[in-house]
């Protein structure tokens, strides 16, 4: 089977649609394409305890889980707001994909 292709991609600056961090922005940090995720900076900040080991030692530390990629939208580079994405060829043949609320091109 063929892995789905996301419109998000790795250092877009995303919002979040649904759940327990519902309207706060992030930069995406990791795209899990076979389990349809995205992992967001500063969003669903979990409470890790890990033990010692020689290497690092233990306590408590806060880490960022994935979440489902319907439930982020792209932040719409002109507004802010929450937009969908297309793609629209240029005239040089180079092929971008642009936020359907301003028509603004996303880097």
């Amino acid at each position: 089977m063929t892995q789905p292709k996301f419109k998000i991609k790795k250092g877009d600056e995303v919002i979040v649609l649904t759940g327990k961090d519902k309207g706060s922005k992030g930069e995406v940090l990791q795209v899990i394409t076979d389990k349809s995720r995205v992992l967001v900076k500063g969003v669903n900040v979990v409470t890790k305890h890990s033990k010692a080991t020689q290497i690092s030692a233990g306590g408590i530390e806060k880490v960022e889980r994935s979440i489902h990629v319907s439930n982020v939208a792209l932040a719409d580079p002109k507004s802010g707001k929450p937009t969908r994405v297309g793609y629209k060829t240029l005239k040089d043949g180079k092929k971008v994909r642009v936020a359907l609320k301003s028509g603004e091109t996303v880097e």
